[in-house]
């Protein structure tokens, strides 16, 4: 093995979950070289096997590889395989030359404490790291590894770790973009005047010239905390002018939404996207008892069975379990998903109760909406096409955002997709609230006329729910 670098880069040892969590990794990297150990390629090919997201991503980072690989002389391998840039944003655009490639071809081993055998993998690759930084004092050798214990390994060994940033939408969770702003109480005196205000089959539009609107994005909410209880909606925003559309208010029983009303602005924001038949994506984040699934479940109920826009409603889910797995279920695609559907079951069934008087009437009703409502599991949803369907992405802060991709381009003319999440509650390994797949969708629609988001921050489940949710 000859590798052939300067003090200028660095050399990153891959672990086995980067090349898992992203095949394109390798590519990612900017100038700086990179080292995949020999049990790395082992892990891989154990882990190719099957139809999961990982495996698929495990052959692809094969396939990545044995391009590189196919026309090069073996003799020259050691030398290290020439790798080209990709585009930041994951486009997959080549913008320039980046580092080198290079296996491990041949035994590298350094004594490890005796706590720590070698016979591990992750062991084995901490000796591999520890060879090399040896062997090349001149460089700055790093380990990149999704795994948190991994890393806390390298820290004993003192051996420089890190975590695989690429895939990390923002550097802290608390710049998200929330979908709502609060407009200053000067908002009128300063902007009143320069306003063009006019009547359109029965909505109230604004049209604003200036500077602050550079500020806003299309659906944003704006509102005002005074008592003028101003609430609109931005339609359209060119970066210097912007139209605003006066909010309708579901807080009322009589302008409620298949019998629920907004307890509160967002849960108010949220039924003007969720109804708007111009917005085809709707992205609602909020903790436990916000009333997210009840709001998408409403809204989706309206259209279809009230005003006839989509054909039916499909719910689905990450099948992430929180405690021990139950193993395989008996029967059809809906009964194996109905353990993983609880909360959308018992939404549902609050709903069809509040549509019917009597007994008899409310069992008729639930009957009535189970054949509108249909369960789907995410294993079969790749090479699917949805016309005219409501579709409720449940639990969408555990998908990551190739899966997130996957579901959102099955979208055929005709079809809504909203996606409900909490990202202080992700189950899945490697992901954290800024690598979510929800957080990558959230911040990229952000700017297209047709998408929303709203954060909703205040639980309506119960007073007891709201206090363990705040001292538990």
């Amino acid at each position: 093995m000859n590798i052939q670098t300067s003090p200028e880069k660095k050399l990153f040892v891959l672990d086995t979950n980067v090349l898992m969590h992203d095949p394109g990794c390798i590519f990612r990297f900017q100038e700086h070289d990179i080292f995949i150990p020999m049990i790395v390629l082992e892990e891989l090919d154990r882990a190719k096997r099957g139809m999961t997201e990982v495996a698929r991503n495990v052959r692809q980072a094969s396939r990545f590889l044995d391009e590189l690989i196919r026309d090069v002389n073996p003799e020259h391998i050691k030398d290290g395989l020439p790798l080209a840039r990709l585009e930041a944003n994951g486009g997959g655009g080549v913008i320039g030359r980046a580092g080198r490639l290079y296996f491990q071809t041949s035994i590298m081993s350094e004594l490890l404490p005796e706590t720590m055998p070698g016979s591990l993998a992750d062991n084995s690759i901490l000796s591999v790291v520890l060879a090399l930084t040896r062997q090349l004092p001149e460089i700055k050798v790093i380990l990149v590894s999704k795994d948190i214990n991994m890393r806390l390994k390298a820290a004993t060994l003192e051996l420089p770790a890190e975590d695989y940033h690429n895939d990390q939408v923002l550097d802290d969770i608390e710049l998200l973009y929330s979908g709502a702003m609060a407009l200053e109480g000067d908002f009128w005196d300063r902007h009143g005047s320069r306003m063009d205000s006019w009547q359109e089959k029965g909505r109230t539009f604004y049209k604003l010239e200036d500077p602050l609107v550079a500020e806003w994005y299309p659906n944003q909410y704006l509102y005002m905390e005074d008592d003028s209880n101003f609430e609109a909606i931005v339609r359209s925003c060119d970066g210097r002018t912007a139209i605003l559309e006066l909010a309708r208010d579901y807080r009322s029983k009589h302008n409620s939404v298949w019998g629920i009303a907004a307890k509160n602005r967002e849960q108010n924001f949220a039924f003007n996207v969720l109804l708007d038949p111009d917005i085809d994506f709707v992205t609602l984040l909020g903790t436990a008892g916000t009333g997210k699934t009840l709001l998408a479940l409403a809204a989706g109920l309206t259209l279809t069975m009230e005003r006839k826009l989509y054909n039916e409603i499909i719910m689905t889910r990450e099948t992430v379990p929180i405690g021990e797995d139950i193993g395989f279920l008996p029967g059809t695609e809906e009964e194996k998903m109905a353990p993983w559907m609880g909360a959308l079951m018992d939404n549902l069934e609050l709903l069809g109760n509040r549509s019917g008087n009597t007994e008899w009437e409310q069992g008729a009703t639930q009957n009535l909406l189970m054949n509108r409502v249909k369960i789907r599991s995410l294993n079969f949803m790749r090479g699917r096409t949805f016309l005219n369907r409501y579709l409720i992405i449940d639990e969408a802060q555990n998908l990551t955002s190739k899966q997130l991709k996957t579901l959102i381009t099955r979208a055929g003319p005709g079809t809504k997709i909203i996606c409900i999440g909490n990202l202080s509650q992700i189950d899945t390994p490697y992901l954290t609230a800024t690598t979510s797949g929800l957080t990558y969708v959230v911040d990229r629609f952000k700017g297209w006329e047709h998408a929303a988001h709203i954060t909703l921050r205040r639980g309506e489940r119960s007073r007891l729910a709201d206090f363990g949710s705040e001292y538990l």
